[in-house]
């Protein structure tokens, strides 16, 4: 496991799938008075229950927030729940987990498909990271050392091969998937934008990519599963410095194309 000191850590979509494992790695490594505040959109709901077992284990670690990436008011809500929770230290590391997957060729698609889409794949991450921003701030203060590290501040936004223009139109007949891909490009580039907005602070941001994973969302044929995809971008954000600032990796640190 990846030496990993970010002390407050925020995940969005973590009731199941990578961002469920991602929390249950997160506990196997020890950090004092760590806080991990695990959002979904329906905390109460039969598909979170296992975060809240998970929660009866560590009730002072974890925190179950209802935030939904698709709704602007529940993002704010959220951020003023878990404001004041994170103390003077503030927000460590936030990861833009949630997303949702619609596809279909181009005349085959449903308008609110795409609309939806963006909605949640660019519009939330976007909005998120605008208003739990004054907490990454606090933190990039707090640590009083110069330079990017996910121990400091950190902006982790998932994405996909199928955000790559270079590599997605070769596997386009096979993953005929335009809302995805094109909501994936989209979030690539407002992670490149928000890199420039958030270099002042000394806040990392980067896009990375989890590979195809046997989730939910990934399907049965997916080739990894959801521990080793964790465990491989765990390692490759405890490693992060400035020099990743901005980029696009996958899960095993290799740089992919824009």
């Amino acid at each position: 496991m990846a030496v990993f000191k970010a002390g407050n850590v925020l995940i969005t979509g973590a009731n199941r799938g990578l961002g469920f494992e991602m929390v249950k790695q997160l506990l196997e490594v020890p950090c004092p008075k760590r806080k991990i505040f695990a959002c979904c959109r329906d905390p109460d709901g039969p598909k979170s229950e296992a975060l809240r077992e998970l929660v009866k284990k560590h009730p002072t670690v974890i925190t179950i927030i209802c935030l939904d990436v698709a709704d602007p008011c529940s993002i704010k809500e959220s951020a003023k729940k878990v404001g004041p929770l994170l103390g003077k230290n503030g927000l460590n590391m936030l990861v833009n987990n949630a997303a949702m997957l619609a596809f279909g060729p181009m005349m085959s698609i449903p308008i609110e498909d795409m609309q939806n889409t963006f909605n949640t794949n660019v519009m939330g991450p976007f909005l998120v990271i605008r208003e739990y921003l004054p907490y990454l701030q606090t933190a990039a203060k707090a640590r009083g050392t110069s330079g990017m590290s996910c121990d400091k501040a950190v902006v982790i936004n998932i994405s996909s091969t199928g955000g790559s223009i270079t590599r997605m139109p070769s596997l386009y007949s096979r993953f005929p998937y335009i809302p995805y891909c094109v909501s994936k490009a989209g979030l690539n580039m407002l992670t490149a934008l928000m890199a420039v907005e958030l270099k002042p602070d000394e806040i990392l941001c980067m896009a990375l990519n989890p590979g195809w994973v046997r989730t939910e969302m990934g399907g049965e044929e997916a080739p990894l599963e959801t521990r080793e995809s964790v465990e491989g971008m765990l390692r490759v954000i405890s490693s992060l410095t400035e020099n990743e600032h901005g980029g696009f990796m996958d899960y095993n640190g290799q740089t992919l194309p824009w």
